[in-house]
């Protein structure tokens, strides 16, 4: 590998120092790096061109970051666990130094993951496209008080959700928030989708695994302001009558494993307890 780009979080300084511990090794080792906060989308896009490896410091949100700096394009992702869980990181930080000749070698093996492409209409404005590696989620805004979502797959009405939240969720994003919804952890190899309802009132409980084929329409029914999220932190609000529809997106995130391939299911009670990663928090 010839150029190596590190994103950061800018809220947890140990992610800035180890980001940069990160580039003195790479350049000690003849590579060209570059540093810049996961935070500053078109800023790190633009540093993007020729980079072999992109390595994220922090936790599985700054690897959410990072996979909207990418796509479109195909960059890999290494994760470096500063965080308290990560599902999506390889390495931990105490570690990841030694074992840079392995990722500079290209050793081990491109995990590809499947995305959502989510297309929001909303009154008086152009229709707009979001990618999510996790999840897309309808929900509420400041008052608490329940929304009515009405669904529907390939075209065809499935029942309108009276809720907090809908969320729909890649397999990747199954041990996120759909998993707090008491939906069901999914291989993250698996094309397919879910659909979950957040704390549905007198409507359609039950979690839904959605064929990767398929569509789901959400179409918002309430007189109250709610929320549009994508991937936690693209956010916009929502008005009655704003129809988001999701689907499969062409576009795949691709990570650098150097771990055993396979392993998900051995390290997944671990990582449900947060025993895996080093200090820090979640980002």
């Amino acid at each position: 590998m010839k150029k190596v780009g590190i994103l950061y979080h800018p809220r947890v300084e140990a992610t800035r120092t180890k980001a940069v511990e990160l580039e003195r090794a790479l350049k000690s080792r003849g590579v060209a790096a570059w540093v810049c906060s996961a935070w500053e989308k078109e800023e790190a896009g633009a540093l993007l061109d020729g980079t072999d490896l992109l390595m994220t410091v922090g936790g599985d949100g700054t690897i959410l970051r990072a996979v909207q700096v990418v796509i479109p394009g195909r960059t890999p992702i290494t994760g470096i666990n500063l965080g308290k869980v990560g599902f999506m990181t390889e390495v931990d930080a105490a570690e990841v130094v030694a074992r840079l000749p392995e990722l500079l070698d290209a050793r081990g093996w491109i995990d590809e993951r499947s995305m959502l492409q989510a297309e929001l209409v909303a009154s008086g404005q152009s229709k707009q496209t979001f990618y999510a590696l996790n999840d897309v989620v309808v929900a509420r805004g400041e008052i608490a008080r329940l929304i009515r979502v009405e669904a529907s797959i390939d075209g065809r009405p499935l029942t309108t959700y009276k809720t907090d939240a809908v969320v729909v969720a890649t397999a990747t994003g199954s041990t996120g928030y759909a998993l707090a919804a008491r939906g069901p952890v999914m291989h993250p190899q698996s094309p397919d989708f879910l659909l979950v309802p957040v704390a549905p009132h007198l409507s359609l409980p039950y979690p839904l695994v959605v064929p990767a084929a398929s569509e789901v329409r959400l179409v918002l029914r309430a007189y109250l302001a709610a929320t549009l999220s994508v991937d936690g932190h693209i956010n916009l609000p929502l008005a009655d009558g704003d129809m988001v529809t999701i689907k499969r997106s062409p576009h795949f995130a691709r990570f650098r494993r150097i771990g055993p391939e396979g392993s998900f299911f051995s390290t997944l009670e671990d990582k449900l307890k947060g025993n895996q990663g080093g200090t820090g928090r979640k980002s």
